[in-house]
């Protein structure tokens, strides 16, 4: 998991999005690493200050800078990422960016790395990791809200802890719903079935997620008395699509970072949500208890901390040296 190579003088690596993909981590991996780096941040040895951004053009558009430092991890270094909610109809990815993985020895860049895979991949795994604390082990199905991206990974990643059976998928686009269940009932010999409505998608499932464009004012399409008893929830788009009056159904709400879900209170975001119960790191350390009955209703609601990427940054730098992946770029 430590990067054992000295960094060049003179020179450092580039790895594209394909390249990225290529080294071959596992969503287990993934996890894995992640549960470290909570852990790790949860007794206090992660240094990651909150994300500062700019908006260019206004509205919902937004890049952010996202430093960490995990010592445990050998870890440092800055994400550059963009959210723009527009570039759909441009035929361009929501998400862009690069990552720089510095040498924490010697403050060296070591590495640039095309940011799309790891923000899809980690944010799913930053889920996992929630649900492994806050679900239901006996967890069988599966709500997916917007199906995108973050439909995909996050699907993926609670298959990889659950024994999940059965996905209900909606989407504001029928037609993008039903691609998704016909490539993610392929990729995982699941059940998927399109449902008409969110409802569908919230009622009866084991475990949920919201994964739509994050927006300032929510659209509060989850009403309360949809989540069932005993549910999880993961709230990937912040509390974009539920109303409040659902929020506070909510028997335990966690975060990625308290510090982080403060600032964006801060400045208009979270105005309706409840107060957090815990954030990963003191749910991955012991600090305070996950569920505690079958029935309470759970949910996580992070916000995306460069914790996660540094998580797995050094996990694709390292494979990707010893695979012979990506090119060298001069100082």
């Amino acid at each position: 998991m430590h990067a054992r190579h000295r960094p060049h003088k003179d020179k450092l690596l580039y790895l594209s999005q394909a390249e990225v993909e290529a080294v071959g981590l596992t969503m287990a991996e993934i996890i894995e690493s992640l549960e470290v780096a909570f852990r790790e941040k949860g007794e206090g040895r992660v240094e990651m200050p909150p994300k500062p951004g700019i908006h260019p053009g206004g509205g919902d558009n937004f890049i952010h800078a996202m430093p960490a430092s995990i010592p445990a991890l050998h870890s440092a270094g800055v994400k550059w990422v963009s959210g723009f909610p527009d570039n759909a109809q441009r035929g361009l990815p929501y998400i862009t960016g690069l990552l720089i993985l510095n040498d924490p020895e010697t403050g060296l860049p070591i590495a640039v790395m095309d940011c799309r895979w790891i923000t899809a991949i980690r944010t799913g795994a930053a889920t996992a990791v929630a649900a492994k604390y806050l679900a239901r082990p006996d967890s069988t199905v599966v709500g997916i809200l917007a199906c995108g991206v973050q439909g995909r990974t996050n699907l993926e990643a609670l298959k990889t802890l659950f024994p999940v059976e059965q996905v209900r998928a909606y989407d504001t686009d029928v037609v993008i719903a039903q691609h998704y269940a016909q490539e993610m009932s392929g990729r995982f010999e699941l059940e998927i079935e399109v449902v008409d409505t969110p409802k569908e998608a919230v009622t009866g499932c084991d475990l949920v997620v919201t994964s739509g464009p994050i927006r300032k004012t929510p659209h509060a399409t989850i009403q309360a008395g949809w989540l069932d008893e005993g549910a999880f929830a993961s709230a990937v788009d912040f509390d974009s699509y539920w109303h409040s009056d659902a929020l506070h159904e909510i028997d335990k709400l966690c975060t990625d970072d308290r510090d982080q879900f403060d600032y964006y209170k801060k400045v208009g975001y979270f105005l309706k949500t409840p107060a957090v119960w815990a954030d990963l790191g003191e749910l991955a350390n012991g600090s305070h208890p996950g569920r505690e009955s079958p029935g309470e209703r759970t949910m996580t609601m992070n916000l995306g901390l460069a914790l996660d990427d540094m998580a797995v940054a050094p996990l694709i730098y390292q494979r990707a040296l010893d695979q012979g992946l990506g090119t060298w770029l001069p100082r």
